[in-house]
């Protein structure tokens, strides 16, 4: 259990989340992939490649170089995506998708920290349009992760106005720190990759939940928590106060971009690439 309700007196705390496989037992954009394709945003081939990468992601994620490779295909991929598409796709899709593969324990979490007074802050790598209705679903307090640019047409122009990844989530958290008042010394922090160790080192407590083989050997060296999260439940089943409205103050700190285009399906296609060339033609 954590600790008591903070003295009003006490300086403002936050507790940040990861998402995927962290909050959620899958990657949140692979899981729109067969809604974006019955919207007309993806191809055939695009989402059989998914339940490949989806595997892959669950397996093990992407490293550093992989994540590069992923952001230089997202912002070719999705230029010329209609942004408010992209939302309605995700919005009539939402509950559906989402609801049923929210971990219990996370869920629990959050309903902790909120009872405790701290603030919950969703820091993904995933784009604004899909991570901001999974926040409000979540009950979060502001949400941090990629930007796409938007051009005067209402679609993605291919650019990354701010990515969401690495030491860039740690700079967020800091700045949040610094314009919302948290004490980070003693606020929380959690997530599966090795790739957040700048945000989870950047709190007092910091958690790895079901660790990649590196963030796991870095939490053993460090001796910071490792959390087991395996029980996926709808949230209206387990606490009739998630289907309440969320808390009200959702902020999009740094707002998310493009939804369709996942780590995992990158990933996939920059090795098939690669493949394709070594190949005897």
């Amino acid at each position: 259990m954590l600790s008591v309700v903070e003295n009003c007196f006490s300086p403002r705390t936050a507790a940040f989340f990861d998402l995927d496989k962290t909050v959620i037992a899958k990657s949140s954009t692979l899981t729109f992939s067969k809604s974006f394709y019955q919207g007309g945003l993806i191809n055939r081939r695009a989402v059989l490649r998914t339940a490949y990468t989806q595997f892959v992601f669950l397996a093990g994620g992407a490293d550093h170089d992989q994540m590069e490779r992923m952001r230089e295909y997202l912002s070719a991929l999705c230029k010329g995506w209609n942004v408010q598409q992209v939302r309605e796709i995700v919005a009539e899709t939402l509950h559906d998708l989402i609801d049923p593969i929210i971990y219990d324990e996370a869920a629990t979490l959050i309903e902790e920290h909120h009872t405790a007074g701290r603030d919950v802050v969703i820091v993904s790598t995933s784009g604004a349009e899909v991570v901001e209705p999974i926040g409000e679903l979540l009950g979060a307090d502001r949400v941090v992760a990629t930007r796409m640019v938007v051009g005067d047409d209402g679609c993605f122009t291919g650019e990354i106005e701010y990515y969401a990844y690495g030491p860039t989530k740690a700079e967020a958290v800091r700045a949040l720190a610094v314009s919302e008042g948290y004490d980070l010394s003693r606020c929380y922090a959690y997530s599966d990759s090795a790739t957040d160790v700048p945000m989870l080192e950047s709190v007092g407590h910091p958690h790895a939940v079901n660790p990649d083989r590196a963030l796991r050997r870095e939490a053993t060296l460090r001796e910071w928590p490792i959390l087991v999260f395996n029980r996926p439940v709808r949230l209206k089943q387990r606490l009739p106060a998630f289907s309440m409205p969320p808390r009200p103050a959702l902020v999009a700190a740094a707002a998310v971009g493009a939804a369709a285009v996942t780590a995992g399906l990158v990933w996939y296609a920059s090795r098939r690439r690669t493949a394709e060339a070594v190949l005897p033609g």
